[in-house]
């Protein structure tokens, strides 16, 4: 176990090791609990002009030697990410539209 304080900040690797970015937070659905996907931050300099978007929780998986979470998430695929709507953390649409362009596939 482990707690969002600590997830919030790890870096994310691609799985060459290549740093893509951090957990900026995660989202969790309020009814069954579970982590319905991580915020990550990507882009920018030192902080200034970083991009977020939410990835699929499933799609990383943490690396002790690294110390920070491993994906195949490619940098395009992160920049090319669908925009999220205003209402964005409410919105189950738009969960199931992030877990598609991932591939997925929705399970709520």
């Amino acid at each position: 176990m482990v707690s969002s304080v600590d997830v919030n900040g790890t870096s994310v690797f691609s799985p060459s090791g290549d740093h893509l970015g951090h957990i900026a937070h995660l989202m969790i659905d309020k009814a069954s609990g579970q982590i319905g996907y991580a915020v990550m931050a990507f882009g920018g300099f030192l902080g200034l002009g970083q991009d977020e978007t939410p990835v699929p929780w499933r799609k990383l998986r943490f690396d002790t030697n690294l110390g920070g979470y491993v994906t195949d998430i490619t940098r395009d695929q992160l920049s090319n990410a669908p925009k999220p709507p205003a209402n964005w953390s409410e919105s189950h649409e738009w969960r199931k539209q992030s877990y598609d362009y991932y591939g997925q596939g929705y399970y709520w």
